[in-house]
């Protein structure tokens, strides 16, 4: 059967039966064995890092213990951002391919940028942040496209969003992959154009515009903080 990749998760999990965010990968097994039973494809997805299971349990032995046990998806959702999961899908990918297993992979972030929590367990929850002041960590709808664009060449075809993601970063994901959709973009895309574009229409304020109509501008931007005396990273994290 041809990969092909489907954009967010209402459509997969209503053919499908879906178990996610277990931080044991044996509570994962026993769900999936468990499931395999119903006639239905399976997909599994656990909340952790680099650093492994809850038990010290390798990313890559994770995956490997759940396409064994069934998973026809195996994969991450919520507890760590974008660039995290990115780096644990790879090591997930490669323990796979090493044992001769083919599982389509799964990718849900978070939408809230913690890479000072990539070597813990818990993720974002022990943010100073959290759970009411993450609004400044949030990514960019822009960050997202790198991010989906980077899930798919590493050969992710689940890919969504988890805590911290909104309508606006689903509806880019949808655009980043629509080249691999055959152009289709989804009913939102029908109230704005992609990277800027709908300001190329408003010739009254060109000169505030400076080029902002255009990918190359957003993919180029830096966002900031904004709060002056504040670090880009936490130096410390709480309960640490």
């Amino acid at each position: 059967m041809e990969k092909k990749s489907i954009v967010g998760n209402f459509f997969f999990f209503l053919t499908n039966v879906s178990v996610q965010f277990f931080g044991y990968v044996e509570e994962a097994e026993w769900a999936i064995e468990a499931l395999k039973g119903k006639g239905k494809p399976v997909a599994c997805t656990l909340r952790i890092g680099p650093t492994g299971d809850d038990s010290g349990v390798s990313p890559g032995e994770c995956a490997v213990r759940m396409a064994k046990a069934g998973a026809d998806v195996v994969g991450l959702n919520c507890r760590f951002d974008v660039n995290t999961c990115l780096k644990t899908i790879k090591m997930m990918k490669n323990a796979l391919e090493k044992e001769g297993l083919s599982p389509y992979l799964m990718v849900q972030p978070n939408g809230y940028l913690s890479p000072e929590t990539e070597q813990t367990k818990n993720g974002w929850g022990i943010l100073p942040e959290f759970p009411f002041a993450l609004e400044p960590r949030q990514m960019t709808r822009f960050e997202v496209n790198h991010f989906v664009r980077a899930a798919f060449d590493l050969g992710v075809r689940y890919i969504g969003g988890c805590c911290g993601f909104e309508p606006h970063h689903i509806r880019a994901i949808s655009e980043e992959l629509s080249p691999e959709r055959g152009g289709k973009l989804g009913e939102a895309s029908k109230k704005h154009r992609p990277w800027g574009g709908a300001m190329k229409s408003d010739q009254s304020e060109r000169a505030f515009m400076n080029g902002r109509d255009t990918r190359e501008y957003w993919e180029s931007v830096k966002p900031a903080l904004g709060r002056p005396g504040f670090p880009d990273v936490q130096a410390k994290l709480f309960r640490q």
